[in-house]
């Protein structure tokens, strides 16, 4: 039996212990978010995304391919649709979610280019974007549910990973939730843009004060391009997927 420890690429799971006290204190915890998970099936809740897909953004983008972070929430609650990338869903979902449809939209106001008719994000993860969702896991048709069970302690210790890489990454936080781990990047050493979330409630809105911009018109995939290419850095190519 696998355990969620050997489920994570060994480069990572390397590199986020590092971020821990000890390399001992990382094995609990994560035998800890084990045992609440193995909890939850037991209490016959079912569990996105699949076991296999827990750690798919880590998986997917190798930890010196990364050039562009988007942090999420959580995974999507309904059945199928969550594989391991924040925003993302599989091929074969019909209908795009509703943030990522905005996402699209933006996407195509701002680089002038055409998105497919699917919502899996998988080739963005493989160019180097990493899709990371602040938890990992959730229960169905319950958002949120899983918050505060540990996740979050294993992703705060992702960003201060990536943020302590020489390598200049851009970081992208969409609504409050995300801009919460600003406090875990140096601005001085990368890019942070924030906007409002892209769900349909908040993807026009502006913060009172005019600091937080609204997502539409945030201009974010350009102005990542065009930052990437001035450190010398491949754009990626967001209509590619």
């Amino acid at each position: 039996m696998t355990t969620l420890s050997s489920r994570l690429d060994a480069n990572w799971r390397a590199i986020i212990s590092g971020e821990f006290e000890t390399g001992v204190e990382f094995e609990q915890h994560m035998g800890k978010l084990e045992q609440f998970l193995q909890r939850e099936k037991a209490a016959e809740r079912d569990i996105y995304p699949e076991d296999e897909k827990i750690f798919n953004a880590l998986n997917t983008t190798a930890f010196d391919d990364i050039k562009i972070v988007i942090i999420g929430q959580d995974p999507y609650h309904g059945k199928g649709q969550a594989h391991g990338l924040c925003f993302s869903v599989p091929k074969g979902i019909r209908k795009i979610p509703p943030s990522l449809r905005n996402i699209y939209d933006e996407i195509k106001r701002d680089c002038r280019v055409h998105m497919p008719d699917h919502g899996d994000l998988t080739k963005w993860a493989v160019q180097g974007v990493l899709l990371l969702n602040v938890t990992l896991t959730v229960r169905r048709d319950s958002p949120g549910s899983h918050k505060g069970k540990g996740w979050e302690k294993l992703t705060d210790a992702i960003i201060r990973a990536v943020n302590k890489r020489p390598e200049y990454v851009v970081f992208l936080l969409w609504g409050r939730f995300a801009q919460k781990k600003r406090a875990l990047i140096d601005p001085k050493r990368h890019l942070v843009l924030e906007a409002s979330h892209p769900s349909p409630l908040s993807v026009g809105r502006c913060s009172p004060d005019g600091r937080i911009h609204s997502f539409r018109g945030c201009e974010h995939f350009k102005k990542s391009n065009d930052s990437l290419i001035k450190h010398g850095l491949e754009p990626v190519e967001w209509e590619k997927i």
